[in-house]
């Protein structure tokens, strides 16, 4: 990864942008739960107008600074990792074009245009990923559970719970599909090296009459890359009933014990505003994590095809 991030040059300033600005877009998030419980407490329950006219001017203020810091965020991100595959594929080519014959038999045209092509892509999704959901979903997270604490007290409790269930469920699935995906990259030069033989040997395919013979040899590779990708996406799709179990516990549990304390207590140990922001930083600490999981993945494949982008940037000349 090293190699390959030398080729960032001239965008890593807009990399640091990308993460300042998802920072404080963070900020901004994170913020708002803790306004409304303030306007609900202070605001409606004490029919205190000018409070609610107040408070809810700054979650205007905060909402419009939230879209325009994570506005900003993405279009640095989309700056930043779209120069990054350019600069890497245009080292590629340069190196490519120095290479004789026997390096180019020892990586295969086909390998080097998947390398070219769909490595490059999937360094580049993660490299967004990296500067703009890797520092969005960390920070989320623990701003949330932190602001869970403050605002449910023991309520709060229920996320060692939920989190380690979801945490632990995530890291499995993760773990199951990383082989499959690096599977299915190796796969991808078979699929090319189909394609390009029959567009180079069309002439000699069609006068020996071999079109059921090459169509089946395609249909082969393409459904072994298929049958990989099935496999990977049936375990990635546990990830959404895992989340929406986690979800409806929680809310179950802050609900039901949330209403009876504030009931219990005359809003002493809990109160309606606090118990609204507990539940917005629940959905808030999950969907970090969901994230999270994602970014998982996502890294992981990269790291596969970021080995292959070295291994053509490091090879030298015969």
């Amino acid at each position: 990864m090293r190699k390959v991030l030398q080729q960032v040059g001239r965008y890593k300033r807009d990399a640091f942008l990308c993460i300042g600005l998802t920072a404080l877009e963070v900020i901004m998030e994170i913020l708002l739960p803790f306004i409304t419980a303030m306007i609900i407490d202070e605001g409606l329950q004490a029919s205190n107008m000018p409070v609610v006219y107040r408070y809810g001017i700054a979650m205007i203020v905060m909402a419009f600074l939230s879209l325009l810091f994570g506005a900003m965020a993405g279009k640095f991100a989309a700056s930043a990792s779209a120069g990054l595959s350019a600069n890497l594929r245009e080292a590629i080519y340069a190196n490519i074009q120095t290479f004789s014959f026997s390096n180019i038999d020892k990586f295969s045209v086909p390998g080097l245009v998947t390398r070219m092509t769909t490595d490059i892509t999937n360094v580049q999704m993660a490299y967004m990923m990296i500067i703009r959901t890797a520092v969005r979903s960390p920070l989320m997270l623990i701003f949330s559970f932190a602001m869970g604490f403050i605002m449910g007290g023991k309520m709060a409790f229920i996320f060692l719970f939920t989190i380690p269930v979801l945490g632990i469920g995530l890291f499995l699935v993760t773990k199951k599909t990383m082989p499959l995906f690096r599977r299915v990259f190796r796969k991808y030069d078979a699929l090319n090296a189909s394609v390009q033989e029959n567009i180079r040997g069309m002439r000699v395919v069609k006068a020996y009459v071999r079109e059921d013979y090459e169509k089946k040899k395609f249909d082969r590779a393409a459904e072994d890359v298929q049958k990989d990708f099935t496999k990977a996406e049936r375990i990635l799709a546990i990830n959404n009933p895992l989340m929406q179990f986690c979800i409806y516990v929680v809310m179950i549990f802050v609900m039901s014990f949330g209403s009876y304390t504030v009931i219990t207590s005359q809003g002493l140990d809990l109160d309606v505003g606090q118990m609204s922001s507990l539940l917005t930083y629940s959905f808030q600490i999950l969907m970090s994590l969901m994230m999270v999981s994602m970014i998982f993945v996502m890294v992981t494949m990269s790291l596969e095809s970021a080995e292959r982008i070295v291994e053509v940037l490091s090879e030298e000349s015969t």
